[in-house]
């Protein structure tokens, strides 16, 4: 399914689904300190129902299926969520094939929502109050990025460039670490009470990278597939010449976790 959003690639059009493939394999990379993040803040452990709202192919249900919590999961792409099923197998997460805006389960559903690299896809004036409407009591919405730094890693920057030749206006570069941002709208519904921001190493074979860098919005999900296939021509002679056959990439992490409000009636 295209999406497109004049804030976001100066409004070129992009399809996970067309690197659903590339996704599956090369984009499940968040290191367990990621993860033990989320666990240290009593969040999306046993006892505990969760939604992933843009889950892509499961990466956050499937790696934290193991502490325990009841998770179900939604994304816009049907072929993404049909990799998240067949990645699925072993567990019993539900997955559907559902854009964020029309997931619409039943009231105080969920003890947490969360949103993992997706978050700035929604239309956020439209959905708060649908998130408040499923979440219970206390209830927590969740906000997880992850992204390298391009200023401060050299095979980063490079691999950057590339994809800019090709998509010159592509806005997933030049990132740097900060914390989430949260519009103003869900200040009605909800109260941000922690966010953290740290470094972290993530680390990569050539091959590797060379599919994560594909399965990007900037490459596989928005390009002409001749364009694609010549990208992967520069890059993969790119990393030859540049890049060792294991390395860390260097990257950030943000998280920002919201309390549901009690609202006056």
């Amino acid at each position: 399914m295209d999406i497109s959003d004049k804030n976001i690639d100066g409004g070129k059009s992009f399809d996970w689904g067309r690197t659903s493939a590339d996704y599956a394999k090369f984009r499940d990379i968040y290191p367990d300190e990621f993860y033990e993040k989320i666990v240290k803040l009593g969040l999306c452990v046993n006892g505990q129902s969760v939604l992933d709202l843009g889950t892509g192919t499961g990466v956050l249900p499937r790696n934290m299926y193991k502490y325990g919590a009841e998770w179900t999961g939604t994304d816009i792409s049907e072929k993404q969520i049909e990799q998240a099923v067949l990645l699925s197998q072993e567990t019993d997460i539900s997955y559907y094939a559902v854009s964020a805006e029309k997931t619409c389960f039943p009231d105080e559903s969920f003890d947490v929502i969360t949103a993992c690299q997706c978050f700035w896809y929604f239309d956020h004036e439209k959905i708060m109050p649908e998130l408040y409407r499923m979440l219970r009591d206390d209830g927590s919405l969740l906000i997880l990025y992850m992204a390298w730094l391009p200023f401060e890693d050299k095979i980063a920057a490079a691999s950057e460039k590339l994809v800019l030749k090709y998509n010159p206006l592509w806005s997933g570069a030049g990132e740097r670490m900060h914390p989430i941002d949260i519009p103003e709208c869900c200040n009605k519904y909800f109260e941000p009470v922690y966010h953290e921001e740290y470094r972290l190493k993530v680390y990569f074979t050539r091959e590797s990278w060379h599919g994560r860098m594909k399965a990007c919005r900037g490459v596989g999900a928005s390009l002409p597939e001749a364009e694609i296939r010549e990208w992967e021509r520069e890059h993969i002679k790119l990393l030859s010449e540049t890049a060792p056959d294991e390395f860390d990439i260097l990257h950030y992490a943000a998280v920002a976790r919201l309390k549901k409000r009690k609202l006056q009636s």
